[in-house]
């Protein structure tokens, strides 16, 4: 056997009764459309339920599997206790999605259990499941912060794992839409949340799941979602298959998003290679980026291929090998890595360090690939996928109000005392001088309410 459908569902713990002890009537359409997804789920029998949910172990660098025999937990925290749902694992199943991780060089497994407890982005599906279906054993999944593509992957894994023990799956994606629906609502509003909500629906209803991949990264960030990778490797789960899509409901009304959507297999097309069309086309796009790239993205991109593959630093450029300008002028220069839209590195000087542009080029990318403290070292393996900018930098100018400051145009620099944050103009997902101001700082490690001293500065990106 293998996985032969999937569901994907919110998890608000308002829609259980002992929770909202009559709140849950708000989203009730929510509740009967769940309980047609329980229902669907009884229909396939499966031997195993594989749920991946956003509020069990969570790391940046890992995806988590749940390791033991069993576990239990309850919803103490949201005031009802005595709903309390204990389940077996499917030990072989997980173990063996371990090893193939492993074996795919994925990071995901066993290691950094804070807390075996079922938490409520797994107890809220079970709730409606076990009021329909009780036959089955649980793999529990965390989400993580790699990149959609290898959350992807991983959804195959558990897809092979199946197919290997001949184990009968049914994959629950446990997850919220935006939780920036409303101006009343818990968060608050962004106008993102709505567009993520109705593109989410839209690609999921027709069965669409590869366009999971695709979505922008800062879509997802302003719009506050929480279920994306969720669906994500739920979409990997179902690589390969045709499926027959089902969206029953979408809600807003409490200013989050909780949409229900049942997936059936019902046989297998290649053509649903998604992660397949997907890595193919972003190959396209770097290969079309790099036959026009610029000398200054040439230098970067040359110096960290080298410096990963090598441990090697280039030498600075001689003259008529660059633009003059790159070995005559002096200038700060950052250097920025992205991988598929989400940065991977950036590392830069707001003053000139070295004795030319082409200098500064050279340090700061190896810089951006193996010491920014956010991520690790560029991985070999990762250079075809790597994006490159440089920005060069103009002089700093002292300015006496954020009114003289537009994202657009200029980055700014804030400084308090010993501390200084600088932030590069025209970022995506920065839209306003406040948010630019206020991510400066907290880069800075200044507190929101200090004050700071403003500097403006331009830029010459090049991509």
């Amino acid at each position: 056997m293998s996985v032969v459908g999937a569901i994907m569902v919110p998890h608000p713990p308002l829609i259980l009764p002992e929770v909202g002890r009559g709140g849950e009537k708000e989203i009730e359409e929510t509740t009967r459309a769940y309980e047609k997804a329980a229902e669907f789920v009884a229909e396939l029998k499966p031997e195993t339920i594989v749920l991946s949910s956003p509020h069990s172990i969570m790391y940046a660098d890992y995806l988590h599997i749940s390791p033991g025999a069993h576990a239990s937990g309850d919803m103490s925290r949201f005031g009802a206790p005595q709903v309390r749902i204990s389940r077996d694992y499917d030990e072989e199943l997980s173990r063996r999605l371990c090893a193939l991780a492993k074996k795919n060089d994925i990071p995901a497994g066993y290691l950094g259990e804070r807390d075996p407890s079922l938490d409520h982005g797994t107890i809220v599906p079970l709730y409606f499941i076990l009021q329909k279906y009780k036959d089955f054993r649980l793999v529990r999944l965390g989400i993580s912060g790699i990149s959609l593509a290898a959350q992807y992957r991983f959804g195959m894994l558990v897809q092979q794992a199946a197919d290997e023990l001949g184990r009968r799956v049914v994959y629950v994606a446990s997850g919220d839409l935006s939780h920036k629906l409303k101006e009343d609502g818990p968060y608050g509003y962004d106008p993102h949340g709505p567009v993520y909500d109705a593109k989410l629906q839209e690609c999921c209803s027709r069965g669409a799941l590869g366009d999971l991949l695709s979505f922008d990264p800062v879509l997802l960030d302003k719009a506050a979602e929480c279920g994306h990778r969720s669906f994500v490797i739920m979409a990997g789960a179902l690589d390969r298959r045709s499926v027959e899509a089902h969206w029953l409901s979408h809600q807003d009304i409490t200013g989050v998003g909780y949409g229900v959507c049942t997936f059936r297999v019902t046989g297998e097309d290649p053509h649903r290679n998604f992660l397949d069309q997907y890595e193919a086309a972003q190959r396209a796009k770097i290969e079309a980026a790099r036959a026009g790239e610029d000398p200054y993205v040439a230098l970067e991109r040359r110096t960290v291929e080298t410096y990963i593959r090598t441990g090697r630093i280039i030498r600075v450029p001689k003259r008529g090998e660059v633009p003059d300008e790159m070995l005559d002028r002096r200038a700060g220069v950052f250097c920025s890595l992205h991988i598929a839209g989400n940065l991977r590195g950036c590392i830069g000087t707001i003053q000139p360090c070295y004795k030319c542009i082409a200098d500064e080029i050279i340090q700061n990318a190896i810089a951006a690939a193996t010491r920014d403290p956010r991520f690790d070292e560029v991985r070999e393996n990762e250079l075809d996928q790597l994006e490159y900018s440089v920005d060069v930098l103009g002089e700093p100018e002292d300015i006496d109000s954020p009114s003289k400051l537009d994202v657009k145009r200029y980055g700014v620099i804030v400084t308090n005392g010993g501390r200084r944050g600088l932030l590069l103009p025209d970022l995506d997902g920065v839209d306003t001088v406040e948010e630019q101001i206020a991510i400066a700082k907290r880069k800075a490690g200044i507190r929101k309410e200090e004050p700071v001293k403003l500097q403006r500065f331009e830029v010459v990106r090049h991509t």
